[in-house]
């Protein structure tokens, strides 16, 4: 029986924080100097994972060397690759005006000469907890594709996902009566007030209110080494689509790529829904919420008062 390739974490950290204003993905958030993103390198290095690679723009290497190689680096083995504008199939263009990469389905692809077996992709600048962790972890060590690729999603509550300093963008779940995902709805402004969580899709003219416990994704993706290559090859049929419709904005986004294979029937996604709570710095008002939320739960013994010693 073949041995199987251990779970490797990619994480991406390609994006700029435009409503942050600044790389707020290295943005230190504790009196020891820490950010974010220890906070995941660390719990995943304690559910198993032993492997992470970084997506990155390219101008951001040495940056990302100092603040992870040096750290986190001396656990786990640390692998880098570049999303960059031009990393497209043979017989694409470039449009005349387009500076941003194409998405997240597109960032993870930038990392497949890299991957050969199941993998985790998270985002860079969220904090999932360490439940979440351990279960994608497991999940990824235990199942294997059969009749359909075995994949997973950490799910969260809504209510434990929203920031009360502006609108977020959630991946709104469905699932079947075995905690299988059906559909993935993407909400792009959802915002608490006065109580209620509603969301708009008419830049606020109209709101429909969700229910808080509703199950919402927050890009921590569980797949096996089939997904890289169903994403390989859907991309030149994207990328056409994106450049007939929306060529200087248009995307090639992860949970499409996920969803797509559900509804085909390729796939299953098993939700393994979480009790942690979320942090993260979408606005600046909210380093404070985070920085106080870390500090609680070192006081409290569930982290060393220094990740890294």
């Amino acid at each position: 029986m073949a041995i199987k390739e251990q779970p490797t974490l990619v994480i991406m950290a390609a994006g700029m924080g435009s409503r942050y204003g600044g790389l707020k993905q290295v943005d230190r958030i504790t009196e020891a100097g820490e950010i974010i993103l220890d906070f995941s390198l660390y719990d995943a290095m304690m559910a198993g994972f032993s492997r992470a690679v970084f997506i990155i723009r390219e101008e951001h290497r040495e940056l990302f060397r100092e603040l992870v190689d040096e750290r986190a680096g001396r656990f786990m083995d640390i692998e880098y690759a570049y999303q960059k504008l031009d990393d497209i199939p043979e017989g694409f263009e470039i449009p005349e005006g387009r500076e941003k990469p194409w998405g997240t389905g597109h960032a993870v692809l930038s990392c497949r000469n890299l991957i050969n077996g199941p993998f985790a992709v998270i985002n860079a600048d969220d904090y999932y907890g360490p439940g979440s962790f351990a279960s994608v972890y497991e999940y990824l060590s235990e199942n294997r594709d059969d009749d359909k690729y075995s994949f997973c999603m950490a799910g969260y509550q809504l209510k434990n996902t929203v920031t009360e300093n502006g609108h977020v963008s959630r991946g709104v779940c469905e699932t079947d009566d075995k905690g299988f995902l059906r559909k993935v709805t993407e909400r792009t402004k959802i915002m608490k007030d006065s109580g209620t969580i509603a969301y708009t899709e008419d830049d606020g003219s109209t709101w429909v209110t969700l229910d808080p416990d509703t199950v919402v994704s927050m890009n921590f993706w569980g797949f096996s080494a089939a997904m890289m290559d169903e994403m390989k090859q859907e991309f030149p049929h994207e990328l056409e689509k994106i450049l007939e419709t929306n060529p200087l904005k248009g995307e090639y986004y992860l949970p499409f790529a996920a969803d797509r294979l559900v509804q085909e029937g390729k796939a299953r996604v098993k939700v393994i829904t979480s009790p942690d709570k979320w942090y993260g710095v979408t606005y600046k008002e909210d380093k404070e919420d985070v920085q106080n939320a870390l500090q609680a739960m070192k006081d409290k013994g569930m982290y060393p008062e220094k990740l890294w010693k």
